[in-house]
Formats: structure tokens, sequence, C-alpha cells
């Protein structure tokens, strides 16, 4: 029997059946060799808008699957999409109007689902190497930050690179680069080492979304792209609707993480 106090060792369903049952956690350290996903659906009609977006920027939007219009399901997330994320984010015309349990009553006949590549797949990689990873060590989600990078455009989307940061000691920011950079489905090597400053960030302890970490003396802030950008798109270019996992609280799907290593 899985032990119920150790959420890594739990599967893909048995983390999805606590997040039904109402359990709103960041899914950090969840479901150890499960690749996490970010989601964002929108009406059929905004769906090539996306995939467009996407195919620009894979950097922050790597595309692991994409439903058919009105499905809750894919060959890649066995469970529901409307109800087995920790929290989901609503938006219409571009502003936050709800963060629930779950979006039954949201979901459209139309609406298509895109599943995007998380960077929490790749920290059992990082801790397995010795880089420490901080929020997962304070029990807290993971930093990220709207940048002044700005994605290309597609179609009606445009919007800022959102970015997400772990602190690494100086003498493991090479490790940490080789070892991300085996995973580029789910954002590969970081995007900047050094300076928040240069990505137009100000004030490291003022995420966007998440929450602040700890940068000890003698380690270097080092960013990733994050998946959220799409939803930093919506924020921007304010389609009518659009549905997306609350930061941090993803979809944890039935991918192995060994899928993504590439040599």
């Amino acid at each position: 029997m899985t032990d119920p106090d150790r959420p890594e060792r739990l599967s893909p369903d048995e983390a999805r059946a606590r997040f039904r049952a109402g359990l709103r956690v960041p899914t950090s350290g969840w479901c150890a060799g499960w690749t996490q996903a970010n989601l964002l659906a929108v009406p059929r009609d905004l769906a090539y808008d996306v995939l467009l977006f996407a195919q620009r920027n894979p950097g922050p939007c790597p595309v692991l699957d994409v439903t058919e219009p009105g499905a809750v399901d894919s060959p890649r997330f066995s469970g529901d999409l409307r109800t087995d994320l920790p929290a989901y984010r609503v938006y219409e015309h571009g502003e936050l109007i709800a963060e629930v349990d779950d979006v039954v009553e949201r979901w459209r006949e139309d609406m298509v689902a895109f599943l995007i590549g998380c960077s929490f797949t790749f920290e059992d990689a990082l801790v397995a190497a010795g880089v420490p990873v901080r929020h997962i060590e304070q029990g807290s989600n993971v930093p990220m930050y709207r940048t002044d990078v700005a994605c290309r455009p597609a179609g009606s989307l445009s919007g800022p690179l959102v970015v997400s940061m772990r602190p690494v000691p100086a003498s493991q920011v090479a490790t940490a680069v080789r070892v991300t950079s085996r995973y580029p489905a789910v954002h590969g090597a970081p995007v900047h080492v050094g300076s928040p400053a240069d990505l137009g960030i100000e004030d490291l302890d003022d995420p966007d979304f998440g929450d602040p970490v700890e940068v000890r003396p003698g380690e270097v802030p080092v960013f990733w792209a994050c998946g959220v950008t799409p939803q930093a798109a919506v924020m921007q270019s304010r389609p009518a609707l659009a549905i997306g996992h609350a930061p941090g609280h993803m979809a944890i799907t039935d991918i192995r993480e060994s899928e993504h290593i590439v040599p």
C-alpha cells in the first residue's frame, strides 16, 4: 500500500483522486518519475492561435498533448481535466475571475485543452545530482516572475516570458544546466543565470506567482522558462474565456519522466 504521507510515492491515479476529493496543494515533489504539466484550455476558435503561440515559443510552451474539442481526458492524462488538478484559474477577457477546485460548470463543449511541459518534472534529477531545490526544502511553491522579454506573438496572442527561479550554489550551476538541458520537453536548460534585473525582475522576494524562497550567500538565482507564460499571454491579449491551472498546482500525467530525457 502506498504511504499516504509520502506524496512522491503516489501514482498519478492516486494523486488525481486526492485532488478530485478537494486536496489543494502545490505539486512539486509529487509522484516521482511521472511528468507534470501546465494546463491551458480555450474555446476551439482560439486553439489554433494557442498552438501557433506554442510553436513559436517552444521554450516556455513545450506542448505534450492537445485534446479533441470537448474532451476532458487524453491518452496522456487519463483523469478528468476539469477536476483532477489541485486548483484552477478562470479568465474572462483577460481578467482572473475565479480560482477554484474544479471547472466542471465552466467547461464548454468546444474547449480544447493543451498540456504543456513543467519544470517540476526535472527536479528529481536535480536532487539526484546534488543540486538543492529550495522550494521543496521549504515546503512552498516555486517563485515565478513576469519578465520584460516579449514572446513571439501568434494570431491574437501576445505576452511576456514568465520564468521560474531556483537558487543554486555557484559551484553547482554548471551541473544544473547540464542536468536540465537533457529535458527539452519540459523547458530544458535555464534561460538566464545571475542578475534578475537583466530580465526586468525588480525584487526576487516579490514573485508574480508562487512563493518567495531564500537565496543564501554563495547562491546564484537561476531562471527557467515557465509554462505559466500562456496564462500571461491570456492576461495581455484578453480572449473571452480561458482556463488554466493555478500556478504550481499541476496536472500529473501518465507520461514517465524518462520519456523526455535526451542523451
